[in-house]
């Protein structure tokens, strides 16, 4: 595994994280994708949900071992919103961003190894994330991680189907 390394992001930082998606979202729309597209003018609710997350230190910028930022996502405890309350503990990862200059070199999948370590750490049974129901190839790519689709959640902006996966032990 590469070495990543986990930044917190502070409230001072929240243009920055803004831009990101920014750029994610202007990368998706050139795949002719319909993922994401809120984020190139987000309403209001989008990024006061960024802000509460950079409050509640879920938002962390992702660090190569050379300290350069590749990226960034969002890891929570519980995910009320999406999930609803659930009885099996779990790590939820949100707005996992890698830089274009980044991409296609397997880091997602680098990074979501990690935030199973962290889960394993934190004696959770599962790995859950949400993937827009219109972005088949990302929700592909989930489903080659071992990510089992577990249900849909239908928000005002989209579909999510919603994955999960159990923690393993040797990951």
């Amino acid at each position: 595994m590469k070495k990543l390394i986990f930044q917190t992001i502070q409230e001072s930082d929240l243009p920055e994280v803004l831009a990101m998606f920014k750029t994610a979202a202007e990368r998706i729309s050139k795949m002719n994708i319909d993922h994401w597209q809120y984020w190139k003018n987000p309403p209001q609710e989008k990024i006061n949900w960024v802000e509460a997350g950079i409050k509640n230190h879920e938002y962390f910028f992702i660090l190569n071992g050379e300290n350069i930022k590749i990226g960034m996502l969002r890891i929570l405890d519980e995910d009320l919103l999406y999930w609803g309350k659930q009885n099996k503990k779990a790590k939820y990862v949100h707005s996992l961003v890698v830089k274009d200059e980044f991409t296609g070199k397997n880091l997602a999948k680098e990074i979501l190894d990690k935030v199973e370590i962290l889960a394993l750490k934190d004696a959770c049974k599962f790995l859950r994330l949400d993937c827009d129901s219109k972005n088949q190839k990302l929700c592909t790519f989930y489903e080659n991680l071992s990510f089992k689709k577990n249900g849909e959640k239908e928000l005002p902006l989209s579909i999510y189907n919603l994955y999960e996966r159990k923690v393993r032990i040797n990951n």
